[in-house]
């Protein structure tokens, strides 16, 4: 038995444990997915995050809604009620 044998089983049972691995992209409370997220910063990236996450949320509500994107398109985009897209719009979050 060579040297190198116990090696490559090695490294092929390693290899194993990644062909089973599935990476699952659940998002979080704004967006149903991270892969899909129009936000520029994930909200778990800094500290006060909550409140950061529905101020960008919010910003972003605006800028889509000032390029024409109606109500109910925003609401379910983001996941909220057309009432919390109205109330978004109607403050000044620019």
């Amino acid at each position: 038995m060579s040297r190198g044998a116990p090696e490559a089983a090695s490294e092929r049972d390693e290899m194993q444990g990644f062909e089973r691995y599935e990476c699952v992209d659940e998002g979080c409370d704004l967006f149903p997915s991270c892969l899909n997220c129009p936000l520029p910063r994930c909200r778990y990236d800094e500290p006060g995050r909550r409140q950061k996450g529905k101020e960008l949320r919010n910003r972003e509500i605006v800028r889509l809604h000032s390029e024409g994107k109606g109500v109910r398109e925003l609401a379910r985009r983001f996941g909220v009620s057309k009432r919390t897209i109205h109330r978004v719009i109607g403050r000044n979050y620019e």
